[in-house]
């Protein structure tokens, strides 16, 4: 019989058994050592051993509001130019700022808000009178509006008009989009009703239209005419006994010659009147100490108490 070759069977065995004590070694009692603890370099790290970008400041706050002066200096000139509706306005806060401040002069112009902001925009105006809102882009032309008084538009006809009942909010809408042009169409007598518009450069159209119309356009039916200058006085003249019209309730709440028409059943002197709008101060940014003099002033409580003064 030959004779076998190789290691013995129990070689094997031997190794087997070796490299399995080996494995159960290594995959188990292993794993169950304390895992060694490993410091968290950077957790430990001071924040001054971390480099920094430098951080840019924040940007500067746009002010909307500026304090009451305690002295003006002499020789200061505000110009103001705007909106028709804020005449008595700019005059009241005029003749204010001058008194308490002596050796300022404010001049007053009012050729329409978009005039106004215009003149702003090009440095021919210190200050805007808007009876609008600033759209985004004029802020983002650098112009900043702050508020200066709340304002209501008055619906207004001839004192001698002989329509002596109040509108409905929607009423009025279809008075001035030319869908009801007969007095009698709102319990009125049988005759024509001439509708006096504005032009579209006053801010007391824009609003109107806002407010009144939802953002619709004006009518074009026969029996509306546009002016071709904002201005109150000649709107008023125009009503007759048949016309209506509308302006800010401050320019008509003491003519003798219209008669402001109840909304809903409110007087425009009512909490619940529902046309009332926001009138503001425009400025360019950076404002002058003299802006900012005069703003100070007309959103001050001594300021507010003149705003209306009659």
């Amino acid at each position: 019989m030959a004779r076998r070759s190789g290691p013995p069977p129990i070689v094997f065995i031997l190794a087997f058994l070796l490299l399995a004590g080996a494995g159960y070694w290594y995959f188990v009692l292993r794993n169950k050592q304390p895992a060694p603890t490993v410091t968290n370099i950077e957790s430990d790290r001071t924040p001054a051993a971390i480099p920094q970008e430098p951080v840019p400041p924040p940007p500067a706050p746009v002010t909307s509001a500026f304090p009451p002066p305690t002295n003006v200096a002499g020789g200061t000139i505000i110009r103001i130019d705007g909106s028709t509706s804020m005449v008595a306005i700019n005059q009241n806060l005029k003749n204010g700022f001058e008194t308490q401040f002596p050796n300022t002069s404010v001049a007053t112009s009012a050729r329409g808000s978009s005039q106004g902001l215009q003149g702003v925009q090009a440095g021919n105006v210190d200050v805007a009178a808007a009876s609008r809102p600033l759209t985004d882009q004029e802020r983002a032309r650098g112009l900043e509006a702050i508020p200066v008084a709340l304002d209501k538009i008055a619906i207004v006809v001839g004192v001698n008009n002989p329509f002596n009942k109040g509108l409905t909010s929607d009423q009025v809408k279809r008075i001035f989009r030319g869908e009801i042009t007969n007095w009698s169409e709102v319990g009125g007598s049988n005759s024509l009703i001439r509708v006096i518009n504005r032009p579209t450069v006053s801010g007391t159209h824009q609003i109107f239209k806002e407010m009144v119309l939802d953002g619709e356009n004006f009518g074009s039916s026969f029996n509306i005419s546009t002016m071709e200058r904002d201005a109150t006085t000649p709107m008023l003249r125009a009503l007759g006994n048949d016309g209506i019209g509308y302006a800010t309730y401050a320019q008509v709440e003491n003519q003798q010659t219209v008669r402001s028409l109840p909304i809903d059943g409110s007087m425009p002197n009512s909490a619940t009147y529902p046309f009332s709008r926001q009138l503001f101060y425009v400025y360019k940014n950076p404002p002058s100490q003299a802006v900012r003099d005069f703003l100070g002033y007309a959103t001050s409580p001594q300021g507010q108490q003149v705003i209306f003064a009659e």
